[in-house]
């Protein structure tokens, strides 16, 4: 049986109101919060299950508010060779988690922007669903052999190998189809393709391609 989980993590989350629709349906699921991210929990109506970091971004305030509502705080050292982002989810997945939306990941520093979405080829993740949410939007890793994917007609899909060249890639249901081609890393040839119709299947053989869904014309 999947076990979801939700992350907050300390990047910019935009679009309140379409985030909170996303996770109607979602309530009960544990969520956690990676150090500063949990400012967000409030305002999109969500309780914290646990915050995990070293917690420089929580006032003593904040902190004993938190500890009194029965909030886990996971502690880590200033000093350390993992993101907040990675340790939560890291701890989430410990806890049993295997399927993860992340909101937060992106904005603010590139530089963690970047590695936060790097993140999504985390050893440790490679048996979870691990979703990044920025709005409407939702991002996600395919590794072989590949995955079902559900839209609607006009769609935007993106394709980005990450782990170097994607080989062997057939997609179904797409507007500008690959029939055991290749996306190699650093091609920009996968951007912007287009559902057309509400499912599309995409097949690949080797290396790992990050998923971007938007719905509507990009």
């Amino acid at each position: 049986m999947t076990q979801r989980a939700i992350i907050l993590a300390n990047g910019e989350i935009v679009d309140i109101p379409t985030l909170k629709t996303r996770l109607a349906g979602w309530e009960g699921v544990p969520v956690i919060a990676a150090n500063g991210g949990c400012r967000y929990a409030a305002r999109l109506g969500l309780r914290l299950d646990a915050v995990v970091g070293d917690l420089d971004s929580l006032d003593p305030v904040l902190r004993a508010t938190l500890s009194t509502a029965g909030t886990r705080l996971e502690v880590r050292p200033a000093h350390k060779d993992e993101t907040d982002l990675e340790l939560a989810l890291l701890d989430t997945v410990r806890h049993g988690a295997d399927y993860i939306v992340v909101l937060g990941a992106l904005g603010g520093r590139l530089d963690m922007t970047l590695a936060n979405t790097l993140l999504l080829l985390h050893p440790q993740l490679a048996r979870v669903r691990v979703e990044l949410w920025n709005g409407s939007q939702t991002a996600w890793l395919i590794c072989p052999p590949g995955d079902d994917l559900i839209g609607a007609p006009d769609d935007t899909l993106s394709l980005i190998p990450l782990s170097g060249n994607a080989e062997g890639i057939t997609t179904q249901g797409l507007a500008y189809p690959l029939n055991d081609e290749t996306l190699e890393i650093g091609k920009a040839r996968g951007i912007s393709n287009v559902f057309t119709q509400n499912r599309a299947h995409i097949s690949l053989r080797l290396g790992s391609l990050m998923v971007v869904h938007t719905p509507g014309r990009a």
